[in-house]
């Protein structure tokens, strides 16, 4: 079987942020390391993440919470304003989670950077939260409607996908179930989009992003003595029916035991193979690090696996997309020096 993906013109590539905090750019249809990506704060000892990728430009933050963009084609960069959180209620909140999403307007022809903040107080009910939109073509922040679900603190990058940014949410009041909630960046108003109807009797783990264009559902769970991958794919985005199981993986030999997190990435170019990456994990003081990463073919047809090897990368990475561009950054805004080598 092959899957019919939507697919850029453009050479699609992976970028990888490293742990050391460096990035690699790799071809993912030949598996070769194509460079080493100098980013315009060069040298960093602290976390850089990156907030999103969309047509060749890159959303990062650094640890004092800057946030630029950047094109790696064009070695462009600029800083982004800074934008102070508006809620009046601060001093009698103990906990804040801020969530991000990075995508392209086509109706306006801009980027934009979503940014929500949630604020928690001492009783469950009590809950504030903010939602701003960063204009690339006006350089600014500007304050939208406030939303009314709980974000979920493990996701705080939003995926994108059918021009709309995409998070797990609780909605109100809070439960066990998680849903799915989409960003549209033409109307920029919040919807709730229905997951299949899958009922597992143990405990799973899940991830859920864009493959291909189309939203992708990931959950990796035990049975019996080994463990079972099962993906599905949202063929018509936003139609609950569309849901289809495109993958049931069982292959003890390459998913481990212990904690892992299996994850498909991309389709091969001709859409009958699906790569994967598979981080080997550890938990150390309540927080999940990664000990070992690596890629694996899946053949839809045959239902075979093929490793991939790639020369010149460390062992733990995390992944992110971008397709190489030539699209501007804003000339008036803040820029970062781009003088790299």
């Amino acid at each position: 079987m092959s899957f019919k993906c939507k697919r850029s013109s453009t050479l699609q590539v992976r970028i990888k942020a490293l742990y050391e905090y460096h990035f690699f750019s790799v071809n993912y249809d030949s598996g070769e390391t194509i460079q080493r990506l100098n980013h315009p704060l060069g040298e960093q000892k602290k976390a850089i993440k990156i907030l999103g990728s969309c047509n060749g430009l890159l959303a990062l933050i650094d640890d004092n919470d800057r946030i630029f963009l950047w094109n790696p084609s064009t070695r462009k960069s600029q800083v982004l304003p800074s934008t102070e959180i508006e809620i009046s209620s601060l001093s009698i909140c103990f906990d804040r989670s801020t969530f991000y999403g990075f995508g392209y307007d086509p109706i306006s022809d801009d980027y934009k950077l979503v940014r929500m903040v949630q604020l928690h107080g001492n009783n469950k009910g009590y809950l504030h939260s903010e939602a701003k939109v960063y204009s690339l073509r006006s350089n600014c922040w500007r304050r939208i409607k406030d939303f009314c679900f709980y974000l979920i603190f493990a996701r705080e990058f939003g995926f994108l996908a059918n021009d709309a940014l995409h998070w797990m949410v609780f909605k109100p009041p809070k439960s066990g179930k998680q849903n799915l909630v989409g960003f549209d960046l033409r109307t920029e108003e919040f919807r709730f989009l229905e997951l299949p109807e899958f009922c597992l009797d143990k405990l799973f783990c899940y991830d859920i992003k864009a493959m291909g264009g189309f939203i992708c559902l990931t959950a990796t769970y035990r049975e019996l003595d080994t463990v079972v991958v099962d993906v599905w794919i949202m063929k018509e985005y936003g139609v609950k029916a569309s849901w289809i199981k495109l993958i049931s993986w069982n292959e003890p030999h390459f998913i481990p035991r212990f904690p892992s997190l299996v994850v498909p990435l991309a389709f091969s170019k001709n859409g009958d193979k699906v790569l994967f990456n598979i981080s080997y994990k550890c938990r150390n003081f309540g927080k999940w690090y990664n000990l070992r990463d690596k890629f694996v073919w899946y053949d839809l047809l045959g239902e075979r696996v093929e490793k991939v090897e790639i020369r010149g990368i460390p062992t733990s990475f995390d992944v992110h997309f971008y397709v190489e561009s030539l699209v501007p950054i804003n000339g008036n805004a803040v820029m970062i020096n781009n003088e790299m080598p």
